[in-house]
């Protein structure tokens, strides 16, 4: 885990070494070991390192060539740099050290940009040629490292880095609500469009990268999510399933720190750690709870019979809501998946003992495992009947009081494109907009947003369908952020085996029946985890990581702090706060579960109060 920031300008107005160690130092969590930075005319590049691989002083970054004509930021790991460098070794390129850093300088200097084909790891990079006048930023296939990137400055300098707080270090940074953000944030829980919060400041899509020459930006894809499948047997699946994730944890291993694992009680970390096999396992739960909101025992239940040691921390509700402004100030924008929290607490507990971390990340994902993906007995009957009969009942069941009758007809009766926008759907759009005052409630539908998603596939399975819109939108700006995020909060690496590139590979080739079925959702995956797992983690249903926030909220400790939250100046800005107190209210009382409205708008609240009020820029 590293940190990279930079800045391309033609102003001589500001000191820029003295800027970019400002900026540097905004992101100093992600890599507390060393710093530097380089200025070559208009271009600034700076880096926080964060120790993994080759201790030395040889690793430190900005890295160049042999004729300082390349230079280079990178955060993130590559894993097969070791072959690559044997490669470009026989091809005549000096390395000065035994980075996986270099391996992409001497890459670009023999394979242009098509050195990113070659690459399997996560990464993040800033390289710039001196000799084109070029500065290339790439970002990884699956978007596991995070790079923002910005124009919106006061004479059109180029911003980029992996912390958008960074950006407010910059003097022409124009710090701005992007109000089109709120409405979708809302119903998807995360950011899901491509410009963030920060109105300007755009996430470099996974599997892109930037040319940025002459004051002119030029994007382009340069991999995608391969769904291609072949039918074969369970069996062979299975065992291409065992051999590629050995391999992938074999590589996800290499470091010259100590490596650990997060685990849980689910199938995901428990397959990874029994592959891995390391000292030590790190788990948390929540005071006070049993079962659902504490699966510690499970954890340490494994470890024992791995042979590993388990640490564990038990969560407070006090301590959950004390962290929740520094969780928010981490993210950069407001993420309301409740599990950022745990997983704040879950990087901090692993910090004390180990600096690389493995966790289960993806397997949902590119295995089929959200309870999304699977069709229920009774939905399955009724799609018998044809669509055109479905959809007439549909059409009249929308017109109806919703309730649990009334939804099945009316889901029954669409297509999944209509109904299914990714794992997380916190408000209908008719509630969001209910709630909105009028400068927030323009901006695109949930399904204009997934509309580009559903069009690369549109003629897959409903089950590749899911899966591919939750790959391009949930995984990047949900899952994947949270990890690097609240990792980097507590300067450690998290590493992520099941989304691998060869992984990926082998796993787009599986039918979706072998993933979903009327047996289970993984059910490829859970066999294969069997051959190393007792039965009951190999087919523990998934829990997620549950939070018992609905709990707290009929706690008048907790209600009163939300509610003067709800009822506040800030409020009042963006929201009809009767409303919200009126959804708070319902929750307290027992009426109705508002668990997640409540605590999506909370959140975002929190966010908005430290980035734009509390300013300590």
């Amino acid at each position: 885990m590293c940190g990279i920031v930079g800045f391309a300008t033609n102003s001589n107005d500001i000191d820029k070494a003295s800027v970019i160690q400002e900026m540097m130092n905004t992101i100093g969590h992600r890599g507390p070991d060393s710093d530097g930075y380089f200025v070559d005319g208009n271009i600034t590049l700076g880096f926080r390192r964060l120790q993994i691989i080759d201790l030395t002083t040889d690793a430190s970054q900005p890295m160049f060539n042999e004729d300082d004509s390349i230079s280079i930021i990178f955060n993130g790991e590559i894993y097969n740099y070791q072959t690559l460098m044997d490669d470009l070794k026989e091809k005549g390129h000096i390395f000065k050290s035994q980075s996986d850093t270099e391996v992409i300088i001497h890459g670009y200097e023999e394979y242009g940009i098509d050195i990113l084909q070659k690459l399997r790891g996560m990464f993040a990079f800033a390289l710039w040629d001196k000799k084109k006048e070029s500065l290339v930023i790439a970002r990884d296939f699956f978007g596991i490292k995070p790079l923002y990137y910005t124009q919106n400055t006061t004479d059109n300098s180029l911003l980029f880095g992996s912390e958008i707080k960074s950006f407010l270090k910059f003097p022409g940074f124009q710090k701005e609500l992007n109000k089109q953000a709120l409405k979708p944030y809302l119903t998807f829980q995360y950011s899901v469009l491509d410009e963030t919060f920060f109105k300007g400041v755009y996430k470099l899509r996974p599997g892109h990268y930037m040319i940025y020459k002459n004051g002119q930006i030029d994007i382009k894809q340069y991999w995608d999510i391969p769904f291609d499948t072949e039918e074969n047997s369970l069996e062979y699946y299975v065992e291409k399933i065992k051999e590629t994730m050995e391999e992938s944890v074999k590589y996800h291993r290499i470091s010259d720190v100590k490596v650990g694992s997060f685990l849980s009680g689910g199938v995901d970390s428990s397959y990874v750690t029994a592959l891995l096999k390391p000292d030590k396992t790190f788990s948390v739960g929540f005071k006070d709870y049993e079962g659902i909101f504490n699966e510690t025992n499970i954890a340490a239940d494994l470890s024992k019979q791995l042979g590993i040691e388990n640490h564990q921390k038990l969560i407070s509700a006090d301590e959950f809501f004390d962290v929740i402004p520094t969780v928010q100030y981490h993210m950069d924008e407001p993420q309301s998946n409740l599990s950022s929290v745990p997983l704040y607490f879950l990087a901090e507990l692993a910090s004390k003992h180990a600096t690389v971390l493995l966790s289960g990340e993806g397997a949902d994902e590119i295995f089929g495992g959200y309870a999304w993906y699977e069709t229920s007995k009774e939905m399955r009957a009724y799609e018998k009947l044809p669509f055109f009969l479905r959809r007439a009942v549909s059409n009249i069941a929308k017109k109806l009081p919703e309730n649990r009758i009334t939804t099945f007809f009316t889901k029954g009766g669409q297509r999944v494109e209509e109904k299914f926008i990714g794992q997380a759907k916190v408000f209908d759009e008719k509630d969001a907009i209910h709630v909105l005052k009028d400068d927030y409630k323009n901006a695109p539908s949930p399904a204009e947003i997934v509309r580009e998603s559903y069009e690369k596939v549109s003629g897959k399975d409903n089950v590749t369908k899911m899966q591919y819109v939750d790959m391009k939108r949930w995984l990047p700006g949900d899952i994947l952020l949270k990890a690097d995020k609240m990792s980097s909060a507590h300067s450690i690496e998290l590493r992520v085996p099941f989304l691998d590139k060869e992984v990926m590979e082998m796993a787009g080739k599986i039918p979706a029946h072998l993933k979903v079925n009327d047996i289970d959702t993984k059910y490829v995956l859970r066999k294969a985890a069997n051959e190393v797992l007792p039965d009951e983690w190999a087919n523990r249903p998934k829990v997620g990581f549950p939070v018992p926030f609905r709990d707290w909220m009929k706690q008048s400790k907790y209600y009163n702090l939300v509610k003067e939250t709800f009822e506040s100046d800030i409020a009042k800005q963006f929201f009809h706060t009767e409303e919200l107190v009126k959804y708070l209210d319902e929750h307290y009382n027992g009426q109705v579960n508002r668990a997640r409205y409540i605590w999506t708008v909370y959140v975002f609240l929190v966010w908005y109060k430290r980035f734009f009020v509390d300013i300590e820029d």
